[in-house]
């Protein structure tokens, strides 16, 4: 997961919060001291020690206080203080509760921190910085990714946030689609995959959070897809996404199989050719699938590796080894193999996340009907974050899980509460 110019050791220790559903009506976080936050103090053993805790409200004067301590450069954009409204819970969550993620290895990202990495809400106040004329305004509804997201508030860079790309988004379904999930599979089968219209393309657990998007990128862009899926019920998920709605059929060379089952290759084989193709031209892997699915893909195909979830696991139980692959195999196909780690090339690369979601919110403004959000459930409040979890370590969810923090219409009152005093305090200066 990526945010932009700061870090993710800053931001997970700038506090955020949520309060539970029960509470909506009666959440005044501008008044409050505290505020919730899944908020961990060290790995997890088991998924019972993630809940809500209170923590300190986020302000914009103990984020520069804090950059000053961990010795960072004052960010060069505007700071943005959101109120949260939904959250979603991602299989990124568990790995980092459990300390297994590559990134908790690395040291980026360790104890204490809050979980989560995208959110949809309303802005409560900017700061200016370094003179930089600010982008957005209070009572803007906005969507974005950073590191500790489930909570009730948080302070963000403004290039880690945007506006909503169409009016006829809500901020749930907004969130539901994920600054940190949609962007990864856009990234994925674009930039690195350079997927085109006619190709034929394998999603890996298409029902998962990047797998759902992933299917409706391919389709917007042109190209039919393939879905593996383990078990029936994410199957059906799929091919509602496939069915064409006027004859209520799935195309020719298209279609799901499932990949518990000894010889999923073969099926996925069959369907090319029904359309005369001797293989899938793209392979979109965040199992770990990669040399099973070199047998399904034509001859200078591109598969690219996203990801592990298959044989990382969800944090608590044994995994598998990764995969060791014969290199001939690669060699006698032609195949290019690409790695996509959307974080880390935000990280070193931050023009090409830029152009990344240049191009894709020219296709959520444009084509808002090629993309829409696909929810297992929705949760009322952060007091469910357990529930949401456990779900999706016993492979539950399809699409995402969302929490909702507070209502939007809740929010936009808090930011027109917000603004209210800020105003009142200037005068009060005066």
């Amino acid at each position: 997961m990526a945010q932009s110019n700061g870090g993710e050791n800053l931001f997970r220790a700038i506090c955020n919060a949520t309060a539970d559903a029960e509470d909506h009506d009666h959440i005044t976080p501008t008044s409050k001291a505290l505020m919730q936050a899944v908020h961990l103090d060290g790995y997890i053993k088991s998924l019972d020690e993630v809940k809500a805790v209170d923590v300190p409200r986020p302000n914009f004067e103990s984020y520069l206080a804090l950059l000053k301590q961990n010795q960072r450069p004052v960010p060069k954009e505007p700071l943005v203080h959101v109120q949260i409204t939904h959250t979603a819970i991602n299989h990124v969550d568990l790995l980092y509760a459990h300390g297994v993620h590559q990134n908790n290895k690395s040291g980026l990202f360790v104890p204490p921190f809050t979980l989560g990495l995208e959110f949809s809400g309303v802005v409560l106040q900017v700061h200016a910085v370094n003179g930089q004329k600010p982008t957005f305004k209070p009572g803007d509804k906005v969507w974005g990714g950073s590191v500790g997201t489930h909570a009730e508030e948080i302070i963000v860079p403004a290039s880690a946030i945007h506006h909503l790309p169409n009016p006829t988004w809500s901020l749930h379904d907004i969130a539901a689609i994920g600054a940190g999930t949609l962007p990864v599979s856009y990234g994925a089968l674009t930039t690195i995959a350079g997927l085109s219209a006619g190709e034929v393309i394998l999603v890996h657990a298409a029902a998962g959070g990047l797998g759902v998007y992933a299917v409706q990128i391919a389709r917007a862009l042109g190209a039919k897809v393939i879905g593996t899926v383990g078990s029936q019920h994410k199957a059906a998920v799929v091919e509602s996404l496939l069915r064409d709605p006027n004859t209520g059929k799935i195309p020719a060379g298209e279609g799901v199989v499932n990949y518990s089952k000894g010889g999923w290759e073969n099926e996925v084989l069959a369907l090319c050719k029904q359309i005369g193709k001797d293989g899938v031209d793209v392979v979109y892997d965040t199992v770990g699938l990669v040399q099973k699915s070199i047998r399904c893909t034509t001859f200078n195909g591109r598969i690219v590796v996203a990801g592990f979830a298959g044989r990382t696991g969800t944090g608590a139980e044994k995994v598998q080894a990764l995969e060791q692959l014969a290199v001939n195999r690669i060699l006698l196909k032609q195949i290019k193999l690409l790695g996509y780690r959307y974080g880390e090339t935000n990280r070193r690369m931050p023009q090409e996340t830029v152009k990344m979601w240049r191009g894709l919110n020219e296709m959520l403004i444009h084509e808002p009907r090629l993309v829409h959000p696909v929810v297992y459930k929705t949760y009322k409040g952060l007091s469910h974050i357990n529930e949401g979890m456990q779900a999706l370590r016993h492979r539950e969810v399809y699409g995402k899980a969302v929490i909702e923090v507070c209502t939007e219409e809740l929010a936009l009152k808090q930011a027109q509460q917000f603004n209210n005093q800020q105003q009142a305090s200037a005068v009060s200066k005066l």
